[in-house]
């Protein structure tokens, strides 16, 4: 009895109570998570300020693109113009009319599809920021759950619910749903702002293309008046058919 009383208990590892500390001694999964969810953090300011900053940079060229676009009469004036600004997304519009000529209905089409290559164009990275702002919160609740179960288990093997057993358990669990947050909530605020500027891009480009559509069919009217009235006569006219001898 008494070597058994003597015996010296097995030593426990000291962790302070302090969020480095608690990340960095965090159980398996738990550490994952909030790795994880500091990694999707970082992700969507990056992609916040890179989104920005291209957004920014197409509204200025398309509003240039557009005031020197509206002194424009004829086709060849619209497409010298994409030229010279190419990496508007008008311009670009601008040049796929430029490679067909045909009715304002078939020259609709065309534009209606370029515009959705530049929609894909500007909504790039933008399904991430979704993502993110809808899985993260899940992923830290994931954390969470784990961390408490830890922390009964813990109980259970201690056979005491005094605060150093449970609090290092708890404590990280509370911190992988405090950055899954972190991590959503400036991705939802980016989202929203900048999913605005792309609908507010896209809108201008839908209204001024119908007006391009308009210049670009010029061409094609150009072409038919330029065809002689007779010979225009003379292809309507039926193939007289000879008869057999």
């Amino acid at each position: 009895m008494a070597f058994l009383q003597s015996a010296p208990e097995p030593a426990t590892v000291q962790i302070k109570l302090d969020p480095v500390s608690l990340v960095l001694h965090a159980s398996g999964p738990v550490f994952l998570v909030v790795w994880l969810l500091i990694f999707a953090a970082i992700l969507v300011w990056v992609i916040a300020v890179l989104k920005v900053l291209q957004l920014a940079r197409l509204a200025s060229l398309q509003a240039r693109f557009e005031q020197e676009s509206a002194h424009a009469h004829s086709p060849d004036q619209l497409f010298a113009l994409a030229q010279r600004h190419a990496d508007a997304p008008g311009a670009r519009v601008v040049m796929e009319l430029s490679r067909r000529v045909g009715t304002s209905r078939l020259l609709d089409s065309i534009a209606k599809r370029a515009i959705v290559t530049e929609t894909q164009r500007a909504s790039a990275l933008m399904p991430t920021l979704s993502s993110i702002a809808a899985a993260s919160p899940f992923i830290g609740l994931f954390g969470t759950v784990y961390g408490i179960m830890d922390a009964f288990l813990r109980i259970g093997q201690q056979k005491s619910a005094s605060l150093p057993v449970v609090a290092p358990a708890i404590g990280e669990a509370l911190i992988a749903t405090a950055i899954g947050l972190f991590a959503a909530i400036p991705a939802v605020i980016a989202y929203n702002g900048l999913n605005k500027r792309v609908d507010d891009l896209l809108a201008a480009l839908e209204a001024a293309s119908e007006g391009w559509v308009e210049i670009a069919s010029l061409s094609a009217r150009g072409m038919q008046e330029s065809i002689p009235l007779a010979l225009q006569r003379t292809s309507d006219r039926p193939t007289p058919v000879m008869p057999k001898s």
